[in-house]
């Protein structure tokens, strides 16, 4: 039996993908191989972000933005993109997923307070995936 693989799929590979690659690591241990990129990578990790993650005992300081490698992104089992603005190109044969998170900006709320919610939302999207991939 191989390992169920995702590669999770935002705009800068900065925050919402980061989020998600981190929080089913701390889930998944070793039973899901995960990746993270981005369809445009900017140049570090959202602050916010790493700060939020923190908070559940989930590090992504030291990580890096990277781009999207269509090789991988073929072999893994499931793609998930990340927000409403990530967009692949068709991937034959490869399961893509989008999760449309929640935007607490749209109703005024910013800063931490908005990284905790978009948090909480992956969370529980993360654990729905995880379930899914390792039939637990």
């Amino acid at each position: 039996m191989t390992t169920p693989s995702v590669l999770f799929v935002c705009v800068k590979n900065g925050g919402k993908s980061q989020m998600a690659a981190g929080l089913m690591r701390q889930l998944a241990g070793d039973t899901v191989e995960v990746h993270s990129a981005g369809t445009a990578p900017g140049a570090t990790v959202n602050g916010l972000s790493a700060q939020a993650l923190l908070e559940v005992g989930v590090d992504i300081t030291a990580e890096q933005p990277t781009a999207v490698d269509r090789e991988l992104a073929r072999d893994v089992d499931i793609v998930v993109t990340l927000g409403r603005e990530a967009r692949l190109d068709p991937l034959p044969g490869t399961r893509v997923e989008n999760w449309d998170t929640d935007e607490p900006s749209d109703r005024g709320i910013d800063g931490l307070d908005r990284m905790r919610l978009i948090r909480d939302d992956i969370a529980a999207r993360v654990h729905r995936l995880h379930a899914t991939l390792t039939h637990t």
